[in-house]
């Protein structure tokens, strides 16, 4: 074997509370795609960000292409050679793409030099950005690839990326590997995490599983199944989801040629949108994000007011005027894809977090609040979706991102809304945690609500959906049964070709 391009040695890390590292070794070569496996809070995150500099380890050691090192910060990390793809974006909201990656670049670079070649490399590896664009007008799914893209033109030696495909399409990470491969072949060493079995035993050469903070096995993914690489991170075989057919109820949530043009220039405006969604029926839609998802996002949940009140209605009834907390009141329930800043507010205890949303279920009497009621409707969430955290007066930021989305989603479930719509439910999500949070939003259908699940997972979509649509360009698809549909239709529905099939009566057999 040649010199390890990365070897840690007894690597420890503890929070008040917590042991994030205990005692973990790990050998990266040149040229390997290595895999870190684990369920959340496993310490995945923690290890590599020990790795790049952002933390410091209590214990152990860091050797670098055979020489012990000191990793004390990003900028040292940068300068070994390491780059790092964050599963909680790095990026400044208020700046160009041009300009965030100006910054990462250490400022050899102006933005107005940098942007033919973030440009061209962004073409080349089949992952558009505009260099003008600002951040905070971007989706999440754009991000991603900011952050790709702003590591790639970095040329590191080791690649580490964390959850790096968790919200692209199945045909960007198909060009994402390839350009991995290469890398890879090219002698670059990549770190992977990934909760996407398939993509570990597609890709990566080793794979190194953590269980609480320390080493629990290694593999060769190629030799390994998903039951077996997922009975290894968790410990137990996975139940499926279980989707069984139901006759659907009334109308809870519908869109009536919904148009609303973006307030954001790099936005999609909304073209003409029906939709209906049923109690006891989940509706998924699939898409290329930055087809009009933040927008649809954006009028559903009230952010956004539609020109004629009518063309959204809650239980029958026009909303389309009617605020978040209005719509609330009403039985609406709302899961942002965004966790921290949205879904959460990242310097707030759980139990606060609670409180936000759930302030009309008895959380807040006469305008004051009970916080006996909070902390407890935050321990009923922690418990029923095994979130990993001290208490329920841990700070949302202190969680891993998969814990944070269990306690986001348990919380707007919890609330027992008549309709919910729910935004990448399993993002970043461990496969324990995924097949939970699947099944509660089943379990919810099973109550009677209307649950309408916008995705970039088309797996998550063909597992919970009754029927399933696609937006491309700022339109909506027609609805289909997920039985008798393919995968390639809905890949061509994602290119905006839906034929001639997109009428109106389409959407009312819905």
């Amino acid at each position: 074997m040649s010199t390890p391009r990365l070897a840690l040695h007894g690597i420890s890390k503890r929070y008040p509370g917590v042991v994030a590292n205990d005692g973990v070794s790990l050998v990266v070569q040149p040229g390997e795609i290595h895999a870190l496996l684990g369920e959340n809070g496993a310490g995945k995150s923690t290890l590599m960000k020990i790795v790049y500099g952002v933390t410091r380890p209590d214990e152990g050691r860091i050797e670098w292409e055979g020489r012990e090192q000191r990793i004390d910060s990003p900028a040292r990390a940068r300068a070994l050679g390491i780059g790092m793809v964050f599963q909680h974006f790095s990026l400044f909201e208020t700046l160009s793409v041009a300009e965030n990656i100006a910054l990462a670049m250490d400022g050899a670079d102006s933005p107005a030099a940098l942007a033919p070649r973030i440009r061209e490399v962004s073409e080349r590896y089949g992952l558009p950005v505009d260099p003008d664009r600002l951040v905070h007008s971007m989706s999440v799914g754009e991000r991603q690839r900011v952050e790709i893209v702003r590591c790639l033109l970095q040329a590191p030696r080791l690649l580490i990326m964390d959850e790096p495909t968790s919200v692209l399409t199945p045909q960007a990470v198909q060009q994402l590997f390839v350009t991995l491969r290469r890398l890879a072949a090219e002698g670059i060493s990549i770190l992977y995490i990934s909760h996407k079995l398939d993509e570990i035993r597609a890709l990566c050469d080793v794979a190194t599983v953590l269980r609480g903070g320390r080493v629990g096995g290694r593999a060769l993914p190629r030799e390994e199944s998903n039951d077996s690489l997922a009975q290894m991170m968790i410990g137990r075989e996975l139940a499926p989801c279980r989707l069984t057919p139901r006759e659907a109820g009334p109308v809870e949530l519908e869109l009536t040629q919904l148009s609303l043009p973006s307030a954001d220039p790099f936005g999609t405006a909304l073209q003409g949108i029906d939709l209906r969604v049923r109690g006891g029926q989940i509706v998924g839609i699939a898409g290329v994000s930055g087809n009009g998802q933040q927008e649809l996002l954006a009028a559903l949940s009230g952010e956004s007011r539609v020109a004629e009140r009518g063309m959204v209605r809650l239980g029958g009834q026009p909303v389309g005027d009617l605020d978040p907390a209005q719509r609330r009141r009403r039985g609406f329930g709302f899961v942002p894809e965004e966790r921290l800043g949205r879904g959460a507010v990242p310097s707030l205890s759980l139990a606060l977090n609670a409180l936000l949303t759930g302030a009309g279920k008895g959380l807040v009497r006469r305008g004051l609040v009970r916080p006996a009621a909070a902390r407890a409707f935050a321990r009923t969430i922690i418990e029923r979706f095994g979130v990993k955290c001290r208490d329920e007066r841990s700070v949302a930021d202190s969680l891993s991102g998969g814990n944070l989305q269990k306690f986001i989603v348990g919380r707007e479930i919890l609330l027992a809304p008549t309709v919910l719509v729910v935004a990448q439910p399993t993002w970043g999500v461990d496969v324990g945690a995924a097949q939970l949070i699947r099944q509660a939003l089943i379990d919810l259908r099973d109550q009677g609500a209307a649950v309408l699940v916008i995705s970039e997972e088309l797996d998550e979509l063909f597992e919970v959906s009754d029927r399933l649509g696609v937006l491309a360009g700022g339109r909506l698809s027609p609805l289909c049964d997920p039985a008798t549909t393919s995968v390639a239709e809905i890949g061509r529905w994602m290119a905006g070709d839906f034929g001639t099939a997109h009428t109106e009566a389409s959407h009312a057999a819905a």
